[in-house]
């Protein structure tokens, strides 16, 4: 009621009032009520959802499903987690389910606190990157499952010894990924890195010898798919070139990625003693999954085999 309204006058009390009035509305807190209950209720369900005991139901749980999570619109990756989920899961005694999530941080905080049993979204030396970022994650690298297709493209050659003095280069702008493009591009015999210099952690200023004077740009994953006509080369994963549109002739040196570079099930580290995350890594070493990625379509020259 405003300050300004004019009280609504009460009718003299009835015999079964008790002498009271009653003044206005019992509306306002019956409707106050019904909120707070609400708000409890959705308190409640966002701890469950985020630490809170149920979120460790699934990975503790036995006969409860497990979702490997990846990136929303990951088709290759997806294709393995449900080939896994329907072919191979059965066979250890779990039950296994994909979930996409929005971004790399989104992923790796639901696996650190349970909402999803793990994750192949990342190889090492990325997972290392986020841990940095997050010191409150905690999460590891239970095995490697795949290598992703990594390479140098070109619109323009067929070679990298065919690359021109100052030639334009893009390698990919996180400091994973750029130490991963260094490492092709001395195993293509364009530079050399400096001597002792970690090479899993290596930036363009550890190049020792760079004979064509390369140009490098550095730049994220799908700004290089893009930039790609205005440049000479670039070292990128070749799922981005393929779901550009870009044809897989365009790559011109492939080396088997080392291992570092592999993709790995990344589980939550307070789970992995559990029988359940101990089953879901035993499906993810099963022989039927190489297998499938030497055969399967969906993720060829994508996700390769280990």
């Amino acid at each position: 009621m405003s300050d300004t309204e004019t009280p609504t006058p009460t009718a003299p009390p009835a015999d079964d009032d008790h002498g009271f009035t009653t003044r206005g509305s019992r509306r306002p807190l019956i409707i106050g009520v019904v909120v707070l209950v609400v708000l409890v209720v959705a308190g409640f369900v966002g701890w469950r959802a985020f630490g809170g005991s149920d979120a460790k139901a699934a990975n503790e749980t036995a006969g409860a499903t497990l979702l490997v999570a990846t990136t929303e619109g990951n088709a290759a990756e997806q294709a393995l987690i449900e080939f896994v989920a329907k072919e191979v899961a059965p066979k250890h005694g779990i039950t296994v389910a994909f979930k996409g999530l929005a971004d790399s941080t989104t992923i790796n905080r639901a696996v650190s606190e349970g909402e999803v049993a793990a994750t192949v979204y990342q190889h090492k030396l990325w997972l290392g990157q986020v841990l940095q970022a997050n010191p409150d994650f905690r999460e590891e690298a239970a095995t490697p499952v795949f290598r992703w297709g990594f390479g140098l493209f070109s619109d323009k050659y067929t070679d990298p010894r065919q690359l021109p003095q100052n030639a334009k280069v893009s390698l990919y702008s996180d400091p994973a990924n750029e130490a991963q493009g260094l490492w092709f591009l001395e195993r293509a015999g364009l530079i050399t890195l400096k001597p002792g210099v970690n090479k899993w952690q290596a930036t363009v200023k550890d190049i020792a010898t760079n004979p064509k004077n390369l140009q490098f740009t550095l730049l994220d994953f799908a700004a290089q798919t893009r930039a790609l006509p205005d440049l000479d080369a670039a070292v990128g994963y070749t799922e981005y070139y393929l779901a550009a549109g870009v044809s897989i002739e365009k790559e011109i040196f492939a080396p088997p990625a080392p291992d570092e570079f592999a993709g790995q099930l990344t589980i939550g580290t307070r789970w992995k003693d559990t029988e359940n995350i101990k089953n879901l890594v035993a499906a993810f070493k099963d022989p039927a999954v190489q297998e499938f990625l030497r055969t399967d379509p969906r993720v060829k020259d994508i996700l390769l085999p280990l």
